[in-house]
């Protein structure tokens, strides 16, 4: 692996001739403008005329969309290696899933497996407009260096990460011990380096596999570290049935009484809440962030986003690691809210849980970023889009969703630099051969399954 990028430090870059949508609380759709970057940060946005200087790098985005780049605010990366794995046995409930598949896959990663398996999807989400991923790590037999592998990865492809480790006590209270010290480490070094690309916060499983003991060590070190916590939340009715029966209260009660959420907390999932634990949720604004494909594919349930939404509740969306395409998962998300509830509701609540909170989520670690705006992140994708109907900030949800997701990204720009352009990949990457390393180390992580 080649250590960084290729050159791609232009000192400013003028995009122009493309329809700006800045998005952020006010959206505005531009048309006639242009976009100049610099220092990594977006300098000015102005009518194209107004632009008359000479610049180090030029991009004409005629026939194209230019938006902040998206933002995936729960991932796994290392899932990557249970592509096209069959040795996993047929799971009826999302704790055979588990038993059957991911605590038997976590338990066999290496620390190169990490990385390599976050390689893989950082550069699909390049070339799918994705900007800032927000990650959940698991490797319970290889736990220390486990987030600084991965940070490799993020810092190879230029792209923003949230990092931590996933603490549980179902491998016994040596490894929590381990992912204790792996999160208390990994967010002092980030917080070190403050450098605006890697972050981090402190991970936790979920209730029914953390003990109140490393619960409380948990809270305590994290508190002190001014880290929030990134912890799975009632994503299975297990969750709860367990909780009530060991610990005579609710998911969202029992981590609010360890001081588990907050504004700098993501309480993924969700499914199984009821309005008290909703209430909290809004009381303490823990973000919640809702995964739509992932929920579906383990069938557990369809989170409520609209009843949460209307209940003060920042909600987000992720992608459990079953895609790193923002545009697909929102589609999901939206049909299966009309599902859950019927065609009338739901659709602004996800088109916004894409386009403006996960930008207030993904804000909370880093500064900037989510909105095309004088001194914000230069982190844009650009797609290839010319709307067949008219096109403002009132209906813009609209064209994205059943438009912008079925056009292709053209260029991706993170931190002021290309990472890709004209669909070509701007990184110092060998694209082939770490995929053929991937494979080679996937094949034997499956025979030890």
């Amino acid at each position: 692996m080649k250590n960084a990028m290729k050159k791609n430090n232009a000192r400013t870059i003028l995009i122009k001739n493309g329809t700006i949508a800045t998005l952020g609380e006010k959206n505005r759709v531009l048309s006639g403008h242009a976009l100049l970057i610099e220092g990594g940060l977006i300098k000015k946005i102005a009518p194209q005329k107004s632009f008359r200087g000479k610049y180090t790098k030029v991009i004409d985005a005629s026939g194209k969309l230019v938006m902040p780049g998206f933002i995936n605010a729960h991932m796994h990366f290392y899932s990557t290696f249970a592509r096209g794995l069959g040795k996993a046995a047929p799971s009826r409930s999302f704790v055979e899933i588990l038993d059957n598949l991911w605590w038997r896959l976590d338990k066999k990663l290496t620390n190169a497996d990490s990385y390599y398996s976050a390689v893989i999807p950082l550069i699909d989400a390049v070339r799918k407009g994705t900007t800032t991923i927000i990650d959940h790590h698991a490797s319970p037999f290889s736990i220390t260096g486990s987030l600084s592998a991965v940070e490799k990865a993020v810092r190879e492809t230029g792209l923003r990460a949230c990092l931590c480790y996933e603490v549980s006590d179902r491998d016994g209270k040596e490894r929590a011990k381990e992912g204790l010290d792996e999160n208390t480490a990994f967010i002092a070094n980030a917080a070190a380096k403050d450098d605006g690309m890697v972050k981090a916060m402190f991970g936790l499983h979920a209730s029914f596999t953390v003990s109140d003991e490393t619960l409380e060590e948990a809270a305590y070190r994290g508190h002190k570290l001014g880290a929030g916590f990134h912890v799975h939340t009632a994503e299975s009715q297990a969750d709860q049935l367990h909780c009530e029966s060991h610990h005579k209260v609710r998911v969202v009660e029992r981590l609010r009484d360890f001081g588990i959420l907050g504004r700098k907390s993501i309480a993924a999932h969700c499914v199984h809440v009821n309005p008290k634990e909703v209430e909290i949720l809004a009381e303490t604004g823990t973000a919640v962030v809702h995964n739509p494909q992932s929920n579906a594919n383990n069938s557990v349930g369809i989170a409520d986003v609209t009843g949460m939404t209307e209940k003060g509740v920042l909600v987000g969306l992720g992608t459990d690691a079953m895609t790193v395409n923002m545009m697909e998962e929102v589609r999901c998300g939206l049909w299966l809210q009309h599902l859950k509830r019927d065609p009338s509701q739901g659709f602004m609540e996800m088109a916004n849980a894409l386009l403006v909170n996960n930008a207030k989520i993904a804000n909370r670690y880093f500064k900037g970023v989510g909105e095309l705006k004088e001194g914000c992140a230069a982190d844009l994708a650009v797609i290839d889009y010319l709307p067949p109907t008219p096109m403002d900030a009132s209906n813009f949800a609209g064209h994205l969703i059943f438009g912008v997701s079925q056009s292709s990204v053209d260029t991706t720009i993170c931190a002021g630099k290309v990472l890709m352009e004209g669909k070509k990949l701007k990184l110092d990457i060998d694209e082939a051969e770490v995929s053929r390393k991937s494979a080679e180390l996937a094949k034997k992580l499956w025979s030890r399954f």
